[in-house]
């Protein structure tokens, strides 16, 4: 399995549906152009996030990469694409002995010299942030687009940008590097998820520069 390119990451979060179950958000936003969603309830029972991911699956179908926050016994029962790994779940090497070659690892990191470990343990895909200032995160450190241009000048394996990414600096984390963006307000809290999933895919798209400019 690989990352689409570009990627749009839609973080789960049913607090911020704005009264919404998280099903009819994931819907609206894969229409709109989501193609990797994360389900991201730290605070579900084992069973209760094993019962919703079944039923996102069933959802997305194949249209979507699914991914799972943390929990690799969940992403393996429920038989999804993926898990995120935090800052503070297993290491990437002891997740892969429990998970084999059957889930993509994603690792959250927030600095190079944390990319380039993921990257060493076998991580297959990076979330990077934070990159600009965000509600959900307040006061913390900030790495911005430099902090973007540097990992990825440093791993190989593609990473997303997250943390106050909307479409207004979504290109800018593009051109800088990363192979998409993981969201959570931005379309979760969207009055119209599915237009605001779309505006982040046009706005991506634009950033990508074809290969022949590259080579000139």
């Amino acid at each position: 399995m690989r990352l689409p390119y570009p990627s749009l990451c839609l973080v789960t979060d049913r607090r911020r549906c704005n009264g919404r179950s998280i099903e009819c958000v994931v819907e609206a936003a894969v229409a709109g152009g989501v193609n990797i969603v994360q389900l991201r309830e730290k605070d579900l029972p084992a069973a209760e996030l094993y019962s919703l991911a079944l039923r996102v699956k069933a959802l997305v179908g194949d249209q979507v990469l699914l991914f799972v926050n943390d929990r690799i016994d969940v992403a393996l029962a429920a038989n999804v694409d993926g898990v995120q790994l935090g800052e503070n779940a297993l290491p990437v090497e002891a997740a892969r002995r429990i998970a084999g070659e059957n889930l993509l690892l994603g690792r959250s990191v927030h600095s190079i010299s944390g990319a380039m470990e993921a990257e060493s343990q076998g991580a297959d895909m990076l979330t990077l942030g934070t990159i600009f200032p965000t509600a959900s995160h307040p006061g913390v450190r900030t790495g911005g687009s430099e902090l973007v241009r540097e990992v990825a000048a440093s791993v190989s394996i593609p990473f997303l940008g997250i943390g106050g990414i909307d479409a207004s600096n979504a290109k800018q984390v593009i051109k800088e590097g990363a192979a998409g963006v993981a969201v959570i307000s931005a379309i979760s809290t969207a009055q119209e998820p599915a237009l605001a999933a779309t505006d982040l895919c046009n706005t991506m798209r634009a950033a990508i520069v074809p290969q022949a400019a590259r080579e000139a």
